[in-house]
């Protein structure tokens, strides 16, 4: 401990000596008497120390680094209660971490959602968060398997990764269709922990399901739990030590740093509308559900590059088309008296150049009877469920439904987000529209991935978020997040 704190005073001595060339008291080394004098007085930090200010004190924590810090608070209680401080762990928090997660996602996931499922709806411990417990129970949270399975193809890697590591066809479309769900679903994930090149045995694993079987009617209620159940089995057959399944909708939510509000997840084929509460998606206001999705806007730039004889192999050249020149307009009809050609280089294909093309295939969105869908627009979609979200009075102001967070990877397009906002402020009454956000996609078509990765890395991690072979088999009545 005499170690220590002569790193520490030196830290303090080359500190006060740069900063002034005649300081206001004589720098030496601690002495050992010194040292032990320190370690016995609980009511002040040592001689040495008590005539710094506190907030160079902590500048010199902050170079000490958490685990000197750690030590540093057996001294006496003076000295414990003195690295405590939570401006101190907050700045470890930022830069210390193994994970990586920004300041303002920990922030979020350790005040909302450490205390587990069900989410409580105001969290009432915010004052009492000691973030230097949070940061070594973060420190000891064991690795997770995630696994984002989306509706056109599935991310997974390691939580403690910067980002997935891996894509694959997702297990609503994995192997032969016809083949009995236990069969498929033992092929998939048998497939991904093989690419991870990790044994199931080892992780909890964090799975983000495609929203399905939409309705508040029993038949629905029972396929989802059908689902549920079928999913549970094959993980802990293959003696998976705990399973996370959340909804894409609420992880996609969580990863936009809200715990309330409507996901608008623009999937492969169909574009779902869900309102979340408390991280619980609201089957009893509605899904509203658009049999419109990211195949139909790759078919229709399709289409429109065949009219313009603009020639290209695949449809890969066509996705990669829609991915880095496709964009929503404000509006329309102007845009179309614009031009708006732009040109891309495909790897291995060659240059293609775009003019309107590039915004008509957003409109689709918008007005999808221009590509001979019978459907309601995006907006329409959203508007509706917003009325049966205030018709519903859930809670005593319409607050919580009037963030609306774009997930799926068609729904990074440019543009999309502000024109949606636009057509909600004309389509709905004032009083509703009053206070709407439209958030993009916070982290891409990997948003619901990084919702999960906010769970995996809580500091009460896995706690009641996971579900064990053993309360499984119980049986137990665990409400369903998805």
């Amino acid at each position: 401990m005499s170690t220590l704190l002569r790193k520490v005073w030196g830290s303090v001595s080359n500190r006060m000596c740069s900063a002034s060339p005649n300081p206001p008291f004589r720098i030496s080394s601690p002495s050992s008497s010194s040292i032990a004098a320190t370690s016995s007085d609980s009511s002040s930090l040592g001689a040495l120390f008590d005539s710094i200010p506190l907030d160079i004190l902590l500048q010199i924590l902050r170079l000490v680094g958490p685990k000197d810090t750690i030590k540093l608070g057996c001294l006496s209680r003076a000295w414990r209660l003195f690295v405590s401080d939570n401006r101190l762990w907050i700045y470890f928090l930022q830069n210390y971490q193994r994970h990586g997660d920004p300041w303002d996602s920990v922030f979020f996931a350790e005040l909302n959602l450490r205390a587990g499922y069900p989410l409580q709806p105001f969290p009432s411990h915010s004052r009492e968060l000691s973030f230097m417990h949070i940061y070594g129970q973060r420190a000891q949270v064991p690795g997770s398997v995630i696994i984002d399975g989306g509706s056109g193809y599935c991310k997974f890697g390691w939580s403690k990764y910067a980002c997935p590591s891996g894509r694959s066809a997702t297990f609503l479309e994995f192997g032969n269709i016809e083949s009995p769900m236990y069969s498929r679903l033992r092929h998939f994930f048998a497939t991904i922990y093989s690419r991870m090149q990790v044994r199931p045995t080892t992780q909890p694993l964090i799975l983000s399901i495609p929203l399905c079987h939409y309705d508040d009617t029993d038949s629905a209620k029972a396929s989802r739990r059908q689902l549920k159940d079928a999913i549970h089995t094959v993980l802990f057959d293959m003696n998976v030590p705990a399973v996370c399944a959340v909804s894409q909708a609420t992880l996609a939510l969580f990863a936009a740093r809200r715990t309330s509000g409507i996901v608008v997840n623009i999937g492969f084929q169909v574009t779902s509308v869900v309102p979340i509460l408390n991280g619980k998606v609201m089957h009893k206001v509605g899904v509203e559900v658009i049999g419109l999705g990211a195949l139909k806007l790759t078919g229709y730039l399709r289409e429109l590059l065949q009219q313009n004889n603009i020639n290209f192999e695949s449809l890969y050249t066509v996705r990669t088309l829609k991915e880095n020149l496709c964009y929503v307009a404000a509006d329309y009809k102007t845009e179309l008296s614009k031009d708006t050609r732009a040109s891309l280089e495909v790897p291995a294909v060659g240059w293609f150049t775009l003019s309107k093309e590039r915004f008509q295939t957003g409109e689709i969105l918008f007005q999808p009877r221009i590509a001979g869908v019978r459907a309601m627009g995006l907006h329409q979609a959203v508007a509706l469920c917003m009325d049966h979200c205030h018709a519903a009075e859930l809670t005593g102001d319409d607050a919580w439904f009037k963030t609306i967070v774009l997930s799926g990877g068609t729904g990074c397009l440019p543009g999309l987000a502000e024109r949606l906002e636009k057509e909600l402020h004309e389509t709905l009454s004032p009083s509703l529209a009053n206070g709407i956000k439209v958030i993009p996609p916070p982290h891409g078509a990997d948003t619901a991935w990084f919702g999960a990765k906010f769970i995996s890395n809580l500091s009460t991690f896995p706690g009641s978020w996971c579900m064990t072979k053993k309360q499984f088999r119980r049986k137990s009545k665990a409400n369903i997040m998805w």
